[in-house]
């Protein structure tokens, strides 16, 4: 399965994506995302200070406002789109 990185924050997705097969991995830093296919925020932190920089090639998904289960499904139809 897929490589996805998940804020720390979001323990019911990560727990969710694992029992699904993926490798989960925590973000810390930006130099978490750099082998992830897919990564997962929760929104909260999303381009402080007006400034965003696109660490991560693959897709990056939103999780503000989902509960685990739509963000699953999230994930894995960007990753099906993507192959």
């Amino acid at each position: 399965m897929a490589r996805i990185g998940v804020e720390e924050t979001l323990t019911d997705v990560k727990e969710a994506l694992a029992e699904m097969g993926h490798q989960v991995i925590d973000l810390h830093s930006e130099e978490d995302t750099g082998y992830c296919d897919c990564c997962v925020i929760s929104g909260q932190d999303k381009d402080v200070m007006g400034m965003s920089t696109a660490s991560i090639a693959g897709p990056v998904i939103n999780a503000d406002g989902q509960n685990a289960q739509e963000v699953c499904q999230m994930v894995n139809d960007r990753l099906n789109t993507n192959q």
